[in-house]
């Protein structure tokens, strides 16, 4: 599990914008720098231009942003959405800026890169001077006299301009002794630049003759701007299409209300979204979005979730039902209580827990980091050794440069780089749009290891909305005296079972007074009503009590229970008084959810606390087999239930949706809260679905092995064209050119193959 451990109070979580990352050795540049400062952990994102940084409190904003300076690169403190309008300055008196929440826990908003656009204006500029330059020194009919001096000045812009970034990059890199894949791309551009212009020098007459084909001269002016053309068209496609990668999360964050019209003094006002407070009742009409989480004060509606859940049915919604900011009424008027605004809420979690699992680093990228950090300086060793071994044994000058230029371009490690964050961005994204939330990239491996799926009963197999059915009095009671007792005695617990059987007393009539309430987790109640001592649970807690079952009444039981009936005893003074009878409702997705989880390998096993009985049975429907039953578990057993399955051997994930579910997810290998559920359940869980839909489950295990897939693929690219091309090009059979478009071709292949997981779940 990635959140087993508490995170210490002593640090505190920094968010940086980077700007002027190229590839894998920036990004291990920055974080060996960053991993300097005492106490810090930093994990650099190249795709999203930006690092997570875990910090000690005594280390300052300023501290961090100067060392990645230092590095070469720019830095500036990400923003934050959902940080409230006002924020605390310096003559705030002695408010501790660094501690305040937006700080703690940001939610990024990444703009378009300016960058994009200074790259297609650099690209322009290329493509209209290579064209040419391109044409008279590749095709003889197209030459004329003395054509090498039009090269050299068609070359110059597109070899000092147009690829200034490179150079600019590489100087900086080098100012700190280091090296990137810009350091390859800039002296593989300069190199074929100045071998050129001291070939003309030396010789002024060397294309003075026309028809010349690329053996019978030694100019490699065409390779400097066609190189630093493709290379330019791969940076650009790559960074639109990066911008395509990240449309996701930013759609995500993108969805909250603006506007709220706020109810005060029975006074309507339009106001800012990001104004509200817990407490504020506002009025959502239909068509509008909720302007925060809250619940309903009065009025009914159907509210449409599927931005949020990914559900396409709207929810019915009513007084005291809970509501989630982002959503859109679609009927009747409501008024609104606010509960939760700004950073707390359920559209900030989401957007902060997709941010975090981009921006995290998944332990197969650990060995492309280790190989970016070497990468470079070896493939400058490689260069220069092909370039001295040409010219001692060819003895041939511009073969030697052809050849080295072909190395220093085909190794650049752009693809290597990209392969695990823009699949991770991509798969991430396009599950927050299916309202699922991967915690991580250390999930994405759980997924693939996991080959058992428990299940918890009620709320995620079942609706969980259980409701009285029957009751059955035992002699010298009645019926409706046993539902008025368990009411009575069950109205100050807030178990489902208990609130379902207090609302079918209330039904009945006006609920009876309590008192000396008293309750056993998973056992039952107990409480004096109208001087007498009413026990409702189990038989084990009637049993505590005093209390022993008839072979009658345990017929009774069986007979109900075997009905699909979840069976509460009641007790009065001692003596068995009768049962009431519960039952719940299989959800509509789940038989084919759980089918759709044994095609993908997984072996569903059930959790309860009802007995065997309705388990099995409810098992029977789904699809469970029975000896797949864990039943009868109390609250405390179920994290037990998942350690019995994990020495046998099992990889477990857990799917729970209450507080009592919270141990069991935290103690399965991966942990999956169903969103309907509690804060706290979706704390401890490492996937959490959204909605209330149980083939979600199936959709998330898929799409995390779907994403890993492509990321394994993406590496497999990245390694296959580096350590192939190498060799090629330094056996002279790669022409500098031919390298260059396909150093691009390899980013643009590995960010056009993440973009696939855009298309997961469309029918």
């Amino acid at each position: 599990m990635s959140n087993d451990t508490a995170f210490p109070t002593n640090q505190r979580i920094v968010e940086l914008d980077i700007q002027g990352m190229t590839c894998a050795s920036c990004v291990g540049r920055v974080e060996r720098k960053l991993g300097k400062i005492e106490g810090v952990e930093a994990l650099v994102n190249l795709p999203l231009e930006s690092a997570r940084i875990t910090v000690p409190q005594d280390v300052s904003d300023e501290i961090l942003i100067s060392t990645v300076e230092s590095a070469g690169y720019k830095a500036s403190l990400k923003v934050d959405q959902y940080a409230k309008p006002s924020v605390p300055t310096l003559d705030d008196g002695d408010q501790d800026v660094s501690e305040s929440p937006a700080q703690l826990e940001p939610i990024p908003v990444k703009a378009a890169p300016a960058v994009g656009a200074d790259l297609k204006k650099r690209l322009i500029v290329a493509a209209i001077f290579t064209t040419p330059l391109f044409v008279i020194s590749m095709i003889p009919g197209a030459q004329f006299p003395h054509w090498g001096w039009v090269a050299l000045v068609l070359a110059t812009p597109v070899t000092f301009w147009s690829a200034w970034p490179f150079h600019r990059a590489a100087a900086i890199n080098a100012r700190h002794f280091a090296s990137t894949m810009d350091t390859l791309v800039s002296i593989g551009v300069l190199a074929a630049y100045f071998y050129s212009l001291w070939q003309l020098i030396a010789d002024p007459n060397i294309t003075a003759h026309i028809g010349m084909s690329m053996s019978e001269h030694a100019l490699y002016f065409e390779t400097a701007g066609v190189v630093a053309t493709f290379l330019l068209l791969g940076r650009w496609l790559e960074a639109r299409a990066k911008a395509r990668a990240g449309d996701a999360l930013k759609t995500l964050l993108d969805l909250g209300a603006k506007e709220a019209t706020l109810i005060r003094d029975g006074v309507e006002t339009k106001v800012s979204a990001a104004t509200l407070v817990p407490g504020d009742e506002f009025i959502v009409r239909p068509g509008e979005k909720i302007a925060t989480d809250g619940f309903v004060v009065s009025g009914h509606s159907a509210v449409d979730t599927a931005l949020v859940t990914g559900e396409s049915v709207p929810v019915e919604v009513g007084p005291d039902d809970t509501v989630t900011g982002a959503t859109i009424n679609t009927s009747g008027a409501l008024i609104i209580r606010a509960t939760r605004v700004g950073q707390d809420t359920t559209l900030a979690q989401m957007g902060r827990l997709v941010s975090e699992a981009q921006t995290g680093k998944a332990p197969i990228a650990r060995l492309a980091d280790r190989i970016s950090s070497v990468f470079v300086p070896i493939v400058l060793v490689i260069a220069l050794g092909t370039f001295v071994t040409w010219l001692l044994v060819a003895g041939d000058m511009g073969a030697a440069v052809a050849a080295s230029v072909a190395v220093l371009v085909i190794a650049c490690p752009c693809a290597l780089g990209l392969a695990t964050p823009i699949g991770l961005l991509v798969g991430t994204g396009r599950g927050a749009q299916l309202g699922i939330l991967i915690r991580g990239p250390q999930v994405l491996e759980d997924t693939r290891k996991v080959d058992t799926v428990l299940l918890d009963k009620t709320g995620t197999v079942t609706e969980g909305n259980l409701a009285v059915t029957s009751t059955t009095a035992a002699d010298g009671f009645a019926e409706s005296t046993v539902l008025a007792l368990a009411g009575a005695a069950e109205s100050n617990s807030e178990h489902p079972i208990a609130q379902a059987i207090v609302a079918a007393a209330k039904a009945d009539g006006d609920l009876l007074g309590s008192s000396d309430f008293s309750s056993a987790a998973g056992g039952g109640v107990r409480a004096v009503v109208d001087g007498q001592t009413v026990v409702a649970g189990r038989v084990s807690w009637l049993k505590e009590n005093g209390i022993e079952l008839t072979e009658g009444q345990h017929a009774d039981l069986a007979a109900a229970q075997q009905a699909g009936a979840t069976s509460i005893m009641v007790g009065v003074d001692g003596v068995f008084a009768g049962l009431v009878n519960l039952t719940d409702t299989i959800k509509e997705s789940s038989v084919a959810a759980i089918a759709r989880l044994k095609d993908l390998g997984l072996r569903p096993v059930l959790l309860t606390g009802d007995n065997r009985a309705v388990a099995e049975l409810v098992a029977a429907k789904v699809g469970i087999a029975p000896e797949d039953v864990f039943a009868d578990v109390f609250p405390e057993g179920k994290a037990e239930a998942v350690r019995k399955l994990q020495a046998q051997g099992k990889v477990v994930a857990m799917v729970g949706d209450g507080v009592n579910d919270a141990p069991a997810l935290a103690q399965a290998d991966l942990g999956i809260a169903m969103g309907s559920g509690t804060d706290v359940a979706i704390e401890a869980a490492d996937v959490t679905i959204m909605g209330n839909d149980i083939d979600q489950v199936a959709h998330s295990i898929e799409l995390s092995r779907k994403t890993l897939g492509t990321i394994k693929m993406n590496l497999f690219w990245a390694f296959i064209y580096n350590t192939a091309g190498i060799p090629v090009a330094a056996l002279g059979f790669l022409n500098p050119m031919i390298a260059g478009a396909a150093m691009a071709a390899s980013s643009v292949l590995v960010v056009a193959n993440s973009l696939r997981l855009r298309g997961f779940g469309r029918k």
